[in-house]
């Protein structure tokens, strides 16, 4: 193409094109470039995006939603295979990615939350999963932070935590020492030709050419130029606000201030506190559909340390160290696109909505059996895109600056 700069590996075309350099996006290019592929990520901010938002619940049973058994099974995956991944990861960038295996408490605060809790509890155990049903008074003991009115909960030690912006930045130095190249720009339109994907223009001219391409782009990944209308890419952005807090180092004798992550239904609205270990306490999240809006407002603060306060009163003597909005990728049934599409050579890894920090490790697995063998593993298959084929159309909104 005339006028044009043509981007490629430095040992030339690469097999793998990653579009988006998100948690997704960077596990997917890892685990490829494990399997001896070469792939290059194009993003002009790898590690950015909703993992520097995302609270990192890893909450396979607490997030468990009528309706979602299948997505329960994926989930489950993954969650099993987050120690392992974890000591991987640690080991190939050097870093620490703040794993916590603190358990989850999930509090219901009034008598219809209890009923409510219950019946989950209830969905959980006939799903087979490891919960514990506790009284108000034991939830306290567990949490003596809590308010006194909280009428019972449910524990579940098996959900843990990880930190977001650590497990980024390990898998990018994860990347790095596997010789993924990194493209600095932007996706703007995909390249096809002869029937099947070829590759990318991007935002600075250029282009760039692969074997396959996989479309990682989060809540972007809709609005990408070039890609078939017979190829839906049904991903919308869902607005999350989160707060973020300074516990003090102690409260009271050798008692932290919250011990593990703490979950409720507020006024109808979900409600996490997520503590780690370096005394940030994560405070989210609202859920808006808002389209490309990530503006931090009043409102949203306000509501959310309002119902944290109920929940736990204390809160509100924290600092405030951070607000910060971000874009989860949601799909029609909130589950994520994984595999082939109707366009041979593109692949999808995208619309992980709440679960996208949880995903990582299987999403890894799972793209890069794909990519390395042509084969998707038996417990994807459930969520290839071709499931909204026959969807009507899905017409994205235009991103503006």
């Amino acid at each position: 193409m005339r006028g044009t700069t043509s981007h490629t590996a430095p040992s030339g075309t690469p097999d793998v094109l990653v579009l988006g350099g998100g948690l997704i996006g960077l596990v997917t290019a890892w685990r490829a470039a494990r399997r001896g592929l070469r792939v290059t990520v194009l993003d002009p901010e790898p590690g950015g995006g909703a993992a520097q938002v995302a609270a990192g619940m890893l909450a396979a049973v607490t997030e468990l939603h009528y309706g979602e058994e299948t997505l329960l099974n994926l989930n489950l995956a993954s969650a099993a295979r987050y120690p392992a991944f974890v000591a991987e990861l640690e080991e190939a960038s050097g870093l620490d990615v703040g794993h916590r295996a603190c358990g989850t408490l999930a509090v219901a605060l009034d008598a219809d939350d209890r009923a409510h809790l219950r019946e989950l509890h209830a969905l959980q155990q006939r799903c087979g999963l490891r919960s514990e049903w506790l009284t108000g008074r034991e939830c306290r003991r567990l949490e003596p932070m809590l308010a006194p009115s909280v009428r019972g909960g449910v524990r579940v030690d098996g959900d843990h935590q990880i930190d977001p912006r650590r497990l980024a930045a390990a898998l990018l130095r994860a990347c790095a020492h596997t010789r993924v190249t990194f493209l600095r720009t932007t996706a703007r339109r995909l390249l096809a030709a002869g029937g099947r994907a070829t590759g990318a223009a991007t935002a600075d001219g250029g282009e760039v050419t692969a074997g396959q391409t996989v479309l990682a782009l989060g809540s972007r990944s809709g609005t990408l130029d070039g890609v078939p209308a017979h190829v839906p890419v049904p991903v919308r952005p869902v607005k999350g606000q989160v707060l973020r807090l300074r516990m003090p180092a102690s409260r009271g004798p050798g008692g932290a201030f919250l011990s593990r992550t703490v979950r409720a239904v507020v006024r109808g609205g979900a409600l996490y506190l997520v503590p780690r270990e370096n005394g940030e306490l994560v405070v989210g999240a609202t859920s808006e559909e808002l389209g490309w809006d990530t503006t931090v407002t009043a409102g949203g603060v306000y509501e959310l340390l309002r119902d944290a306060h109920e929940l736990v009163p204390g809160v509100t003597e924290l600092p405030l160290a951070e607000t910060v909005a971000g874009l989860r990728p949601g799909s029609p049934d909130n589950a994520p696109l994984l595999g082939p599409t109707k366009l041979p050579g593109l692949h999808l890894a995208t619309g992980h909505h709440r679960n996208g920090v949880l995903l990582t490790p299987v999403t890894g697995d799972v793209m890069a059996g794909l990519l390395a063998d042509g084969e998707l593993p038996p417990l994807a298959r459930a969520f290839t895109p071709g499931r909204f084929a026959t969807s009507p159309a899905f017409e994205p909104q235009e991103q503006t600056a």
